[in-house]
């Protein structure tokens, strides 16, 4: 596995198109961790669905209502999310918005593009 550059420059990468209004950018990662930045339109969905990754999310804007383990809770900007490995969770958009997740260890379904089909019609 390769891992990032040292300085990763949001204005030089390309929004990655998951479809059914969320798109995502790669900001880092290497065997042990990775970080993701994820823009949300209003009314998108991240599907129910589980990993064996721990994921702590920040909320960067927007509003969304998540739904871990069967418990649903409303963030906004400023607020955090903290998933323990093999929980399902999903997630709604009420405000369009941006999450940053970081996931350990790194989610190599991201980087070969098979882990997406959460996010709407990309498979």
């Amino acid at each position: 596995m390769n891992k990032s550059d040292k300085y990763i420059l949001t204005e030089a990468i390309e929004w990655e198109q998951l479809g059914g209004g969320v798109s995502r950018k790669m900001l880092g990662y290497d065997n042990q961790i990775m970080m993701v930045l994820v823009k949300f339109e209003k009314g998108a969905i991240g599907s129910p669905h589980s990993h064996f990754h721990t994921q702590t999310t920040y909320c960067v804007s927007g509003k969304f209502e998540f739904e871990i383990d069967g418990v649903k809770q409303e963030i906004k900007g400023g607020d955090g999310v903290y998933i323990e490995p093999n929980l399902l969770h999903s997630a709604v958009c009420l405000e369009a918005g941006m999450l940053i997740d970081t996931f350990s260890p790194v989610r190599e379904d991201f980087l070969d593009g098979s882990g997406v089909s959460y996010f709407g019609d990309k498979d």
